[in-house]
């Protein structure tokens, strides 16, 4: 029976000729960059058999935390070290950008300007085939047909050149994104509305089945003219709400019957008239 011992991992040691040539490595680093550049020596790193890496602070403000990194070698049986590359390097607590982005995925609304175009990709979730007939995604959903009158009619579909519609992916992400907007029900313009937009004739609804939450306002008064609303959205420009106004503000005149203010008349001066108190009651 052979034992086995566990297995040791040796630290490794830099090289002592190359760890002793600090100046060689600054002198490196300052004819790139310059002497006001290079700050302290910072250390060394054992980075093979007779390769070394020396650590110089970064005195660059824009560069806080950075480290200038020279690597320096020897050659088997030489006595000389030279220099092998020098490097600019973050350390631990270095100001770094953040990680890169894909530009689709930077992007946000209201982005796009004049000119810019954002193609929607082929395997875009939000985005149905137009040739798809059955199932959640049917075209019939979007073009008046249903399970009674069969698929829609060729009258019905887009102009040519509309090869995709929305999915119910892209349906539902519309509806959640409309609805919680400040288009939709839970804004503080909508609490104090006086009915739903639902019941304004300047509400004109969508099609399809974003129809049954959704239209446009037509009122060009209204804060929300031209945008989709909610159906439960509202605001003080509902067409129902004039009346309600027009009553609210007739209100029947209170008459005092109990005070009185004393005025001069032409010739008749108050100062100068003498009145008698009057008794309820008298003869």
């Amino acid at each position: 029976m052979v034992a086995v011992s566990p297995t040791r991992t040796r630290t490794r040691e830099p090289d002592q000729a190359c760890a002793e040539a600090v100046d060689l490595a600054r002198d490196a680093v300052v004819a790139v960059v310059g002497a006001a550049e290079v700050g302290d020596h910072l250390g060394v790193q054992a980075e093979g058999e007779r390769i070394v890496t020396h650590l110089f602070e970064c005195a660059d403000p824009a560069y806080a935390g950075w480290r200038w990194a020279v690597t320096v070698v020897r050659a088997p049986r030489a006595k000389a070290v030279t220099v092998s590359e020098t490097v600019l390097l973050p350390g631990p607590g270095a100001l770094l950008a953040p990680d890169w982005v894909p530009w689709h995925e930077r992007l946000r609304p209201g982005d796009l300007g004049v000119g810019d175009l954002l193609p929607a990709p082929p395997d875009d979730e939000r985005l149905v085939s137009l040739v798809v007939l059955e199932g959640e995604d049917a075209v019939t959903d979007w073009f008046g047909g249903g399970e009674d009158t069969g698929p829609a009619e060729p009258a019905e579909l887009p102009a040519p050149g509309r090869s995709r519609v929305l999915s119910a992916i892209g349906r539902e992400s519309a509806s959640e994104r409309w609805y919680d907007s400040e288009h939709g029900p839970r804004t503080p313009l909508a609490h104090a509305a006086p009915a739903h937009c639902v019941s304004c004739g300047f509400f004109v609804p969508l099609s399809g089945e974003l129809g049954r939450l959704f239209g446009a306002c037509a009122n060009a008064y209204a804060p929300d003219d031209g945008r989709v609303v909610s159906a439960d959205h509202g605001c003080g420009a509902h067409s129902e709400s004039m009346a309600d106004a027009v009553a609210a503000r007739v209100l029947a005149p209170v008459i005092d019957e109990f005070g009185y203010d004393l005025v001069d008349l032409p010739g008749v001066s108050v100062e100068e008239t003498v009145f008698e108190p009057l008794s309820r009651g008298a003869d």
